[in-house]
């Protein structure tokens, strides 16, 4: 709003809660009618389908039918939010949106805490107030210039175009209540925006600005924002963790001097120490080598259902057991999936440390119905040799060789990774001569490549949108019915490899045919997307561009389309007076283009 107002621990424990969505099971809110909400103002509609205007600020389109919610306040009718009937507490929100141009919305979790959703395309420096922000707190008692506060502006800008579909995930921690008063704030665990994190464990020390309420409450409803711009919502699924945790009781210890690999026999031992404990942990007393633990107790299930158990060890192996049963048997890391009643059942853990040169460390997490993954361990926890990012940014037009893993089993060898300052990158196959990937916010990350011995791949840092397959840009084709060929043989595809222009930004150029191709992308002015320009030296008979291979593809006006679901826009800029040419293929559908001497297009997201 702007006008308005396994285990993986290598941080903390809190991290690791908030990313799982346990073994709950989603809330699907309906919408094929408004019954899920209380009173829908007049500019809410249902819809089958909607679309924006890239050209016209506030304006969104729909069909009838029902799936997708529209709303299209205006002067006349500023409209109004949309409250949910569902109260939630802790909980993971998830939707799809979509902006028209230059609005303005919001997700409130229990309609009091501010997600923000805004028409960010191209922002380069994101605030609070952009799409993934948390909007700020407002006092009108503070000194000007200082009512507004707390508010937390995403790590970066991965929002897309007006016109297409973003998804949102949001991990909620509602505030906690203790007669009445309350004992620890609300927090964001997480907010996922287009699939990047980009907000992580934000406290919030009360209600955002234009909340619908002040109070903070246990449970409150989801709110749409809806009198502020245009916006739609679909997919819209609300994960509520509001069951009574299940907890270790009458936990007692005894810990043996030495070293086993396996389980002995524990009425032949003297036990080095024994005792009673609060919590499981690794470091009772002060031995680090070798020795072994064994807890006793009973684990006190409240909510009957499926519990997953994560068990970690370092420098040795470890076991759990319910019922006498084993549950979890690990080396290091370790899951196990048991169905359990309410009632008190007999719990058993053993942790064995035989590797000297080891850390200590023990851990054990559990998921279960209607409840975040939490722990039954202290901080003393066993996990993975925590890695910096290397990372590489793009202060000036960048252009660095890797390898790329486009999808299991499928790598990419010959892959160029463009960089640019205005934070819009993509790579390119020089073995196909095609882009076949692109993102916004940061460049890359090279852990993979150059940490240890590395592996030769780097992967995108940013918000990362892939094409459905590769195939050659360039091909040709006696009739336009012919299927497009695979791969590049036959074609006389010949790298000439790339040159570098006057502001660091590659052409490359390679042989096809025996005609010369010269290719050419530059980023927008404003970081828009990507304009990509091919030329041909040469003879070019029946050769026709692919433009895009996709899912499905829909015309949106005179050279302009929508692509997978509405995930990105093509723009045919320069056709040379070809028409362009839709037609189906093995995944959707397929966008040809005749090309002779020149053509350019554009890549809107």
């Amino acid at each position: 709003m702007k006008s308005r107002n396994s285990l993986y621990l290598r941080s903390s424990i809190l991290i690791l809660c908030m990313i799982s969505a346990g073994l709950s099971q989603a809330q699907i809110i309906s919408l094929t009618d408004f019954s899920s909400f209380q009173k829908p103002g007049s500019t809410w509609r249902q819809s089958s389908n909607v679309n924006a205007d890239l050209t016209k600020s506030n304006v969104l389109t729909s069909a009838p039918g029902t799936g997708v919610l529209v709303n299209t306040p205006d002067k006349k009718n500023k409209g109004t939010d949309l409250i949910s009937i569902l109260q939630h507490g802790d909980a993971d929100v998830e939707l799809d949106f979509m902006m028209a141009k230059g609005s303005n919305s919001g997700v409130y979790l229990q309609g009091r805490y501010e997600v923000q959703l805004f028409d960010s395309w191209g922002t380069l420096q994101p605030s609070h107030s952009d799409v993934g922000g948390i909007y700020q707190r407002w006092d009108d008692g503070r000194p000007e210039g200082k009512k507004g506060y707390e508010g937390q502006a995403p790590r970066q800008n991965a929002g897309r175009a007006p016109g297409l579909w973003q998804h949102l995930k949001i991990s909620f921690q509602a505030p906690k209540f203790s007669g009445g008063v309350k004992i620890e704030n609300a927090r964001m665990l997480r907010v996922e925006l287009n699939g990047l994190p980009v907000q992580e464990d934000v406290e919030l020390t009360g209600t955002t600005r234009s909340s619908m309420a002040s109070d903070e409450v246990a449970f409150g409803p989801l709110l749409l924002q809806g009198d502020h711009g245009a916006v739609a919502f679909r997919n819209i699924r609300i994960t509520n963790y509001n069951k009574r945790k299940p907890e270790l009781t009458g936990l007692k210890y005894t810990v043996y001097k030495g070293k086993y690999q396996s389980e002995p026999d524990y009425t032949k031992l003297p036990p080095e120490a024994a005792g009673s404990s609060d919590i499981l942990s690794s470091n009772l007393i002060s031995l680090e080598n070798e020795f072994l633990i064994r807890y006793t107790g009973k684990f006190r299930v409240k909510e009957p259902g499926e519990y997953k158990f994560d068990l970690s060890t370092s420098g040795g192996n470890g076991s759990l057991k319910l019922n006498n049963k084993v549950a979890v048997l690990t080396e290091q890391n370790g899951t196990g999936t048991v169905n359990l009643q309410p009632g008190d059942i007999p719990f058993e853990l053993v942790y064995s440390k035989h590797n000297g040169y080891s850390k200590t460390g023990l851990g054990l997490t559990v998921t279960g119905p209607g409840m975040r993954e939490f722990t039954l361990s202290d901080a003393n926890v066993a996990s993975p040799q925590a890695v910096d990012p290397i990372l590489i940014y793009a202060p000036i037009n960048t252009s660095l060789r890797s390898f790329v893993d486009f999808a299991p089993g499928v790598r990419i060898t010959h892959a160029v990774n463009v960089g640019s300052p205005q934070q819009v990158h993509y790579t390119y196959d020089m073995d196909n001569g095609t882009i076949f990937q692109f993102w916004r916010g940061g460049f890359l990350d090279a852990t993979p490549m150059w940490h240890s011995r590395g592996d030769g791949s780097s992967r995108p840092a940013g918000a990362l949108q892939r094409l459905d397959k590769i195939v050659p840009a360039i091909n040709k084709l006696n009739s336009p019915e012919l299927a497009w060929p695979a791969d590049t043989s036959g074609m006389g595809f010949k790298l000439k490899g790339y040159a570098l222009d006057a502001a660091k930004r590659p052409i490359f150029r390679y042989l096809v045919y025996n005609t010369m191709v010269s290719d050419a992308t530059r980023v927008m002015d404003g970081g828009q997307g990507l304009s990509r320009e091919i030329s041909i030296d040469g003879p070019a008979e029946k050769l026709y561009f692919k433009l895009a291979d996709s899912k499905n593809i829909e015309v949106i006006s005179d050279g302009l389309y929508l692509l997978n679901d509405k995930s990105y826009f093509i723009r045919i800029d320069s056709a040379g007076g070809e028409k362009p040419i839709i037609r189906n293929s093995t995944i959707g559908k397929e966008l040809l283009l005749p090309i002779k001497s020149k053509i350019a297009y554009s890549i809107l997201f």
